[in-house]
C-alpha cells in the first residue's frame, strides 16, 4: 500500500476563454452585460460577473470599456437608441400631431416594457459616465426622436447638452408629456398598477389602462408668456 497520498482533482472549474475576433468583443461584452442586467438586476453588474457570462478574461472589459462605469455608460447609450427606435417605429405612419405623440408614448412605454431593468439603468445618472461620447450622443438622438413631435428641433451645441435651443412653450409642453408618460412607464414595470387595473371595468390589465391613459390625455402646444 503506498504511502503517498492521493491526489485529487479540483473541483473548481476555469471558465474557457471563448474566441473573439478583435472587433467583436466589445459587442459580446455589452451582450453579456445586458444578460447578467435582465437576470440579476443592475446590482450584479460587475467587470468580473461580466466577463464570466462573456466567457473570456476577467480584463478583458477593463481593457476596452476602462471601468464598470464605462460598460455600463456604453449599455445605457445602446439602451437611448433603443428607445429612440422603438418610439420612432410606433409613430411611423402616424396621421396628424397627437396621433404621432401618442405612438411615441406607446414606443417610450414599450420599450420600457420589454426592458425594465435597462430603462432603470439609463436613469442611474451616479452609475454613468456623462462625458461618454456614445452616452452624450444616443441621449440626443433620444432626445430628437422625443422633442420632434413637440416642434422643431435645432441641433444640441457642442457639449453634454441633450437638446437644442426651444421656445419655452415647447419645453414645458414636453416637460409635461414626457413626465406624464414616464410616470405610467415606471408605475406599470414596478407593477403598481396591477391592482387598480383589476378593479377597473373593462380593464384586461396593468398595460391595458396605460395605453388607455395615453390615449385619455390631450397635450396640445400652448402659449407660455415669459419675462
Amino acid at each position: 500500500m503506498s504511502d503517498k497520498p492521493t491526489s485529487r482533482k479540483t473541483a473548481k472549474k476555469t471558465v474557457e476563454a471563448k474566441p473573439y475576433h478583435h472587433g467583436s468583443l466589445p459587442h459580446a461584452l455589452l451582450d453579456a452585460a445586458e444578460a447578467v442586467l435582465r437576470r440579476d438586476g443592475i446590482g450584479a453588474l460587475t467587470l468580473r460577473s461580466i466577463a464570466r457570462e462573456a466567457g473570456v478574461s476577467h480584463t478583458a472589459p477593463q481593457h476596452h470599456f476602462g471601468d464598470t462605469r464605462g460598460v455600463l455608460s456604453e449599455l445605457a447609450a445602446l439602451g437611448n437608441l433603443r428607445l429612440a427606435a422603438t418610439m420612432a417605429e410606433k409613430a411611423e405612419g402616424a396621421r396628424g400631431v397627437n396621433a404621432r405623440r401618442k405612438g411615441i408614448a406607446r414606443g417610450y412605454i414599450a420599450f420600457a416594457l420589454k426592458n425594465p431593468d435597462l430603462m432603470r439603468l439609463m436613469l442611474r445618472n451616479e452609475m454613468l459616465d456623462d462625458e461618454r461620447p456614445a452616452l452624450i450622443e444616443s441621449r440626443r438622438v433620444a432626445g430628437r426622436a422625443l422633442a420632434g413631435v413637440f416642434g422643431d428641433v435645432s441641433e444640441a451645441p457642442p457639449g453634454k447638452s441633450t437638446f437644442g435651443r426651444m421656445p419655452g412653450a415647447q419645453a414645458v409642453t414636453m416637460t409635461v408629456a414626457w413626465a406624464y408618460v414616464h410616470g405610467l412607464a415606471m408605475l406599470l414595470i414596478n407593477g403598481r398598477l396591477k391592482s387598480l387595473a383589476a378593479s377597473a371595468e373593462g380593464i384586461r390589465s396593468a398595460e391595458d389602462l396605460v395605453d388607455a391613459a395615453i390615449e385619455h390625455a390631450q397635450i396640445s402646444l400652448g402659449k407660455l408668456d415669459t419675462p
